[in-house]
């Protein structure tokens, strides 16, 4: 888990980057959720990474 709190406001503006579409906070692994295009991003240091090379493939 990241140390940087997140900024929830930033959190709020950002969209997945493959879909557009609305992601959603895992506290516990500390990464946004893009359901639809079945993806996690990384948030690293307290920044978002949302690259689709750097994300994790969701089951």
């Amino acid at each position: 888990m990241s140390e940087t709190p997140v900024d929830r406001r930033m959190l709020e503006a950002l969209v997945c980057p493959q879909t557009h579409g609305v992601l959603s906070y895992d506290r516990e692994r500390d990464e946004l959720i893009c359901k639809a295009a079945h993806l996690a991003y990384p948030i690293r240091n307290g920044i978002p990474i949302m690259l689709a090379s750097e994300a994790r493939a969701l089951d």
